[in-house]
């Protein structure tokens, strides 16, 4: 179903939150929807006195002000049929993109790429909670070519295929269905012999694959789709690979292998750690 929701993208003045406004700028304008940039007052400034913070928060606040300003009268330059918007949000950066993400049907955010730091941990924290799909963009220009998604069986892995389908159909990109496990390798490593019931194991991780792209040749008869089951790399590392020339990676929130209490998988979080190009963690749909 077509939506009508924003685009909204987090920015700074970090060179990942330049191409974070690029990338949902041209999204915007390609699905036509509109863009609303937002800026985070952290709450933690506000700790301690009180009356000794206020002067440092009317500085944060009127900074973050005109780099919205500054940032949308920028982009309405660049693409003047584009609808333009932006508002300050105050709290715990992660927990308020998180809230913000309702109203919205995509929210990007730039990343430190390799380095951990703020963009990072920000993606993390908001890719953990959020109520819609979330694009997070490192520094590199993103050119590549051909979609890749990480899947295993899962629900969310389910849902993740469908977004990349959708986009790569959309895009007339190539999309890579990727299942990277490594269980039978790790008991070979551990000493166990290279058996049947490794064997099974194998085949029974394919047929999980095949499962997972059987309707798309259907639902996209001119999508060309490569199906890979990797069984050496680890995930996060098989699917960081795989991207890296990508133009666009996806994955589900977590994997049948995460917890039920983790929001964010282990798998997710790694990759949103070194991302190798956009990378798109989508959000299992709430049944009404």
């Amino acid at each position: 179903m077509e939506t009508t929701k924003p685009i909204a993208v987090g920015i700074t003045e970090s060179e990942a939150s330049r191409a974070a406004l690029a990338w949902a700028a041209a999204r915007a304008a390609r699905l036509r929807l509109p863009l609303v940039l937002l800026s985070v007052l952290d709450d933690h400034w506000m700790a301690g006195e009180a009356l000794e913070a206020l002067p440092y928060i009317d500085v944060l606040r009127t900074s973050g002000e005109d780099l919205l300003k500054n940032s949308a009268d920028r982009v309405r330059s660049q693409a003047p049929g584009l609808e333009v918007s932006h508002e300050m949000l105050e709290g715990s950066i992660g927990a308020s993109l998180g809230r913000y993400s309702g109203k919205a049907s995509m929210l990007v955010l730039g990343s430190s790429g390799q380095s951990r730091g703020a963009m990072t941990d920000r993606a993390l924290q908001a890719a953990a909670v959020a109520d819609c799909p979330v694009a997070v963009i490192g520094p590199r220009k993103a050119d590549g070519r051909g979609i890749v998604v990480g899947v295993d069986g899962s629900e969310q892995a389910t849902q993740a295929v469908a977004f990349a389908a959708s986009e790569a159909d959309a895009l007339g990109e190539e999309l890579t269905v990727l299942y990277a496990f490594t269980g039978p390798n790790r008991w070979i490593r551990a000493g166990l012999p290279s058996g049947s019931f490794a064997r099974h194991v194998v085949e029974e991780e394919q047929v999980v694959l095949s499962e997972t792209v059987a309707g798309l040749r259907q639902d996209y008869p001119g999508l060309v789709v490569h199906d890979v089951l990797e069984t050496v790399m680890e995930p996060a590392d098989a699917l960081v690979r795989a991207a890296a020339n990508a133009r666009l990676l996806v994955l589900g929130s977590r994997g049948r292998g995460s917890f039920s209490r983790l929001l964010l998988g282990s798998t997710a979080h790694a990759v949103l750690a070194q991302p190798p190009c956009p990378t798109v963690i989508t959000r299992l749909k709430k049944l009404a």
